[in-house]
């Protein structure tokens, strides 16, 4: 958890210490697509210099989200995908960074996107497990 925490702080997104694992992957991800977004305008205005500090931002929460995925979670398939797709998001921001390609940074941007998507869909099913006191058990992003 102080890994994320770390992560946020150099995001400079404030409320990370007192916000719940699930709120703090949902940081992480508006972090990373904020990120994402300013890179893609750094790279069309042929900023390299700052494309590539907030290309290195994304990357460093992208690895926070990876190295958060609970392997124990369900049968593991799930956090196994999940840690492959943010290999290739990851991998695929380094070619962009050094090709300057705003569109490869918009095709992690969209992959991304869709997964914060889908993490604030399960919102209510989290706040109902903690309220029931059954934990985040099925949450695939587990304390790091």
């Amino acid at each position: 958890m102080n890994e994320m925490v770390n992560a946020y702080r150099t995001s400079k997104t404030a409320g990370a210490e007192y916000a719940s694992p699930h709120q703090l992957i949902t940081m992480l991800f508006d972090g990373a697509l904020e990120r994402l977004a300013r890179a893609i305008g750094h790279a069309e205005r042929g900023e390299v210099a700052a494309k590539g500090e907030c290309i290195g931002r994304v990357i460093l929460i992208l690895d926070s989200l990876q190295a958060s995925l609970d392997q124990a979670a369900g049968d593991g398939a799930l956090a196994a995908n999940l840690a492959d797709l943010y290999d290739y998001m990851m991998r695929r921001l380094t070619e962009a960074n050094l090709h300057s390609d705003p569109a490869m940074m918009t095709e992690v941007h969209q992959l991304l996107d869709g997964l914060a998507d889908a993490w604030r869909a399960i919102a209510s099913e989290v706040a109902a497990q903690a309220q029931s006191g059954a934990g985040a058990s099925a949450a695939v992003h587990g304390p790091a």
